[in-house]
């Protein structure tokens, strides 16, 4: 089985995509932190902005080239946002999420063209959101929580920004899939919001329309 969960920034599909995993022993995969690796390498290279880098750190991309934590600042996301628009670098990346999906007993894997573009034959797909607001606010406690210093402002305004990019890039933008089940999370804590996931996997493998 594959479960596939897409979503803007910070709207807790990441949280959500884990828990699935481990509650139905799956393997998980956050295909955003292979676009993060992407970026920091091209950041670390000095070269953000540079399709060719882009490209090779791609094609040569280990998923355990680095700790998740080093994946996880603010700027390493705007650089992934960046360099995911780059249709030759997303290319480089398909093969790697293919080949996840075929995990036994079963994948969840979470981004933004998950349901559309890696696995349109996913048996569930589900677009988690909530409002850019909301998700700001999430994202502002993470920062400041790692110790990072924030400007409100500012990061409302780059989760509208990368939206805006995500959304309107040529290849692969983020949507909701057709047949994807819509997850609103503003006005819930994550484990309802689990809850809520594991309802809707239930109901389509019983074969009940998801409410």
């Amino acid at each position: 089985m594959i479960i596939a969960i897409d979503g803007p920034a910070a709207s807790g599909k990441g949280t959500i995509a884990k828990r699935l995993a481990a509650h139905y022993g799956f393997k998980h995969l956050d295909s955003g932190l292979l676009y993060r690796g992407v970026g920091l390498a091209v950041l670390q290279a000095g070269k953000l902005g540079d399709e060719a880098a882009a490209v090779a750190a791609a094609r040569s991309y280990d998923p355990a080239r680095y700790p998740e934590d080093d994946l996880k600042s603010d700027e390493v996301a705007k650089a992934a946002s960046i360099v995911a628009a780059i249709p030759t670098v997303r290319d480089a990346l398909i093969a790697l999420q293919h080949e996840f999906a075929r995990s036994k007993p079963g994948a969840v894997i979470d981004g933004r063209d998950i349901g559309t573009v890696i696995a349109p034959h996913a048996e569930v797909k589900i677009f988690v959101t909530a409002t850019p607001e909301e998700r700001a606010r999430r994202r502002i406690l993470e920062l400041r929580g790692r110790g990072e210093t924030v400007d409100d402002a500012a990061v409302l305004a780059d989760i509208k920004a990368r939206d805006e990019r995500d959304m309107n890039r040529p290849v692969a933008p983020l949507k909701q899939a057709d047949d994807a089940v819509l997850l609103d999370t503003t006005h819930l804590a994550i484990s309802p919001a689990v809850q809520a996931a594991i309802d809707i996997v239930e109901a389509v493998r019983a074969g009940r329309t998801p409410a």
